[in-house]
C-alpha cells in the first residue's frame, strides 16, 4: 500500500496553484475540470512520479471550519521535507512568504512554519 495523493484544503484553487507552483516550486501534474471546481494535483520537481498534493476546495462547511480552526490554533495542515531548511527559509522570505515560526532546532529536526496565503499553515522540516 502506498500514499499516492494527499489533500490540502484551499480557499481559492487559482491562488493556491499560483502560490504552490510559482513561489514554492511544485510542478502541476493534473488540472481537470470537475463541475465548478478542478482536480488539481502537484508534485515535487525532484520526484514527479511521487506522492501528489491535491489542492482541494474548502467549499464544504466542515472543510471551512476545520481549516479555520487548525489555522487559528497554529497547527500546520501538512509538512514538507527540505534538504536545507535555512536555505529554503531565506529563499521563501525573499519571495515575500510570511513565517509564523522561524527555523527552530528540536533534537535531530529543524522546523519552520509559514502561511500559504490560502488558509493554511505549512511546516517545513529538515531531518
Amino acid at each position: 500500500m502506498n500514499i499516492i495523493i494527499t489533500s490540502l484544503f484551499v480557499q481559492d484553487q487559482d491562488k493556491a496553484l499560483q502560490f504552490y507552483t510559482e513561489t514554492l516550486g511544485f510542478v502541476k501534474k493534473h488540472d481537470v475540470p470537475m463541475g465548478k471546481f478542478r482536480w488539481i494535483t502537484l508534485v515535487s520537481p525532484e520526484n514527479q512520479e511521487g506522492t501528489e498534493l491535491l489542492l482541494e476546495p474548502n467549499d464544504h462547511p466542515a472543510a471551512k471550519e476545520y481549516q479555520k480552526k487548525i489555522f487559528s490554533d497554529g497547527i500546520p495542515a501538512t509538512m514538507f521535507g527540505v534538504a536545507d531548511l535555512h536555505k529554503e527559509y531565506n529563499r521563501l522570505l525573499e519571495s515575500g512568504v510570511r513565517f509564523t515560526i522561524q527555523p527552530t532546532t528540536m533534537g535531530e529536526f529543524t522546523i519552520a512554519v509559514f502561511d500559504d496565503t490560502c488558509g493554511n499553515l505549512i511546516q517545513l522540516i529538515q531531518k
